[in-house]
């Protein structure tokens, strides 16, 4: 089974946020995968099997399995499209969140998202000792979005893992207004065995509606201040869907030898 890694939202790589992705044969048993994703240690393993016109994607942490994965979907059309079915410019994967489709365009890799629904609920003093800054709103959807003042205590912040492990949401994303991009964020997951995702695509199915509703803007340049550091491009295309576009950077290409 190949095996590739993928650098993805940068077109740099050792930057952006790296994803496995194994193209296989046949499916693959769910506790196989699990350990291998484990065994890389990324925060995401992404396993793809060619279905009819299409691929069968599916996403692990070293914990779990997903719902829904942005880096390792964009790392997935990386491998696709280039090294799979080069004659194409669009695929298609079947995953637990639906058709999801991704397009190439100029170098970069456009994938059409849903929207993720999500509540205003109360600021409390757990997010505040959680972040260490007490954020000005809070939302939740699938994760939990603290929205800041001011980017720099995004930047600064570490957050105490413990304790957000206990907010609520699958995981924890803050976000700010950006002085070189519209907004600045970065997504912790705990739960998922991830302290930090350098780079999260889906964090910005919640984090981009959240500043269309309160800038009136649709298209949206956003950078996810991790350590690595990434950018995405993103737009509110309507019926409850969203378009994130990055560009992606091949790091390494191997041979799993290990069986099911």
């Amino acid at each position: 089974m190949k095996q590739y890694i993928v650098d993805a939202f940068t077109a740099k790589p050792f930057s952006g946020n790296p994803a496995a992705v194994c193209v296989t044969e046949a499916p693959l048993p769910e506790d196989f995968m699990q350990k291998l994703a484990a065994e890389n240690n990324l925060s995401e393993t992404a396993f793809l099997v060619r279905e009819g016109e299409g691929w069968r994607l599916r996403w692990f942490t070293p914990g779990t399995e997903v719902d829904l994965c942005g880096h390792a979907t964009l790392a997935s059309s990386f491998v696709v499209l280039n090294h799979e079915d080069k004659e194409k410019d669009v695929v298609q994967f079947y995953t637990r969140s639906g058709t999801l489709t991704v397009a190439r365009k100029d170098g970069q890799y456009e994938m059409d998202f849903p929207v993720g629904s999500q509540r205003e609920v109360p600021v409390t003093d757990d997010m505040e000792a959680a972040f260490g800054v007490r954020p000005v709103k809070a939302l939740l959807g699938d994760d939990l979005v603290c929205v800041f003042a001011d980017e720099e205590e995004i930047r600064r912040m570490t957050p105490n893992q413990t304790l957000l492990s206990k907010l609520e949401g699958r995981g924890q994303n803050v976000t700010a207004p950006g002085t070189e991009s519209d907004c600045v964020s970065r997504s912790f997951f705990p739960k998922l065995a991830i302290p930090e995702d350098p780079v999260c695509g889906s964090a910005h199915c919640q984090i981009v509606p959240y500043w269309a509703e309160v800038t009136g803007k649709k298209e949206f340049h956003a950078y996810q201040a991790s350590k690595r550091g990434g950018h995405l491009h993103c737009r509110l295309t309507g019926n409850g869907r969203i378009a994130i576009c990055g560009e992606a950077a091949l790091v390494a290409v191997s041979e799993i030898v290990a069986k099911p």
